[in-house]
């Protein structure tokens, strides 16, 4: 079971503590300010022994691991150098071998152990929607929570999918998981006896993603058969754990990530239902006002027709006004004329018949 490494050291820390604060506040404080002073200084001190125990791990507890990385990153390869045998499913590929979630137990000189492995981030086979699922198992693969996620990347370049994978985790667990999380770096052979902090030193973006998992991180040689890394890196879990109160990963922090997920995606769903509402109303407004000009616009031209048409009927009815005129002109004209004509013949006629009335009228 858990033991409290503060056993034995409370009284002793309590008196030493009191006596401290009396040395200081008697020489300027009587008792009736002191001595209140030091009962509820040592009541806070006591309170707060009791709500954060430090804890540490015994052999019959369980360690529960949960590694999560890229396809490639060599998960299951980590996984069975920490159990000590061939418990996952491990071969050079650059697809991920584990499609589920994967658990097997162990012990680590005597250490109780369980590793849950997982299907690989960026797995391009699986929706992203699916690949969430499936590491969210995890979870309840490590019931009641694990006390470590290993975020397993492979030494060597340093690719975009692997400086996103523990911002995906965030995603994933929350930004709570992050001091629950260590950054184990496979391949250490590749390193050639160079310590890793000067292989961290000259790559920024591995220091900032050692920084998101609070700053731990271990390197494994998974083809060394020496047992010594394991136990390193069990013993930077325990410290871990006791710098965490003894405290792991559990239920109820990913369901409060899951709740404020959902709640997120609600929010962007109705902002993008708002948001395709906005466009919709702009969309018809912008089609209102294109009909609407439209309509102005060949109501304009129909009123253009309409004038030209009226003008061109004026200037026809002017024409037409002109030419009956000259019609009319012409006609008196020639009326004139041919009245004229026959005036003259009248006046011949009646010359005519007058001679002739005075030569008959001689014989």
């Amino acid at each position: 079971m858990i033991s409290n490494i503060k056993q034995g050291l409370t009284m002793k820390t309590l008196l030493l503590f009191t006596f401290t604060i009396f040395s200081l506040t008697a020489p300027y404080s009587g008792w009736s300010v002191t001595l209140p002073l030091i009962v509820v200084m040592i009541i806070t001190t006591v309170m707060s022994f009791r709500s954060t125990p430090f804890k540490v791990f015994n052999n019959d507890e369980l360690i529960r691991i949960v590694m999560v990385g890229k396809p490639g990153a060599g998960k299951s390869a980590t996984g069975n150098t920490i159990l000590g045998e061939k418990c996952f499913k491990s071969e050079v590929c650059p697809e991920s071998l584990t499609q589920h979630c994967e658990k097997a137990f162990g012990e680590v000189d005597g250490q109780k152990v369980a590793v849950i492995d997982t299907p690989g981030l960026f797995d391009t086979r699986n929706t992203e929607e699916k690949t969430v699922k499936d590491i969210s198992q995890s979870i309840a693969y490590a019931s009641p929570g694990p006390h470590i996620f290993l975020v397993v990347i492979r030494l060597g370049r340093f690719t975009e999918e692997e400086k996103q994978t523990v911002q995906k985790i965030q995603g994933i667990f929350g930004e709570e998981a992050n001091k629950y999380s260590m950054v184990l770096f496979t391949h250490g052979d590749q390193l050639k006896d160079k310590p890793i902090e000067e292989f961290l030193k000259n790559s920024k973006d591995l220091q900032e993603l050692v920084a998101k998992c609070n700053g731990q991180y271990h390197v494994f040689n998974n083809e060394e058969k020496n047992h010594t890394q394991v136990r390193k890196l069990l013993k930077k879990i325990k410290k871990i754990n006791v710098q965490n109160g003894g405290s792991y990963y559990t239920t109820e922090m990913f369901q409060k990530v899951e709740r404020a997920i959902e709640e997120e995606k609600q929010r962007i769903l109705k902002e993008r239902e708002e948001q395709s509402r906005r466009e919709q109303e702009e969309r018809m407004k912008e089609i209102k006002e294109k009909f609407e000009r439209q309509m102005r616009e060949e109501r304009a031209d129909r009123e253009r027709e309409n004038e030209l048409r009226d003008a061109r009927e004026r200037e026809m009815r002017e024409e037409i006004e002109e030419l009956k005129k000259e019609k009319e002109e012409q006609a008196r004209q020639e009326a004139e004329k041919r009245l004229s004509s026959i005036y003259w013949i009248g006046v011949e006629v009646a010359k005519f018949v007058k001679e002739l009335f005075a030569f008959s009228r001689k014989l």
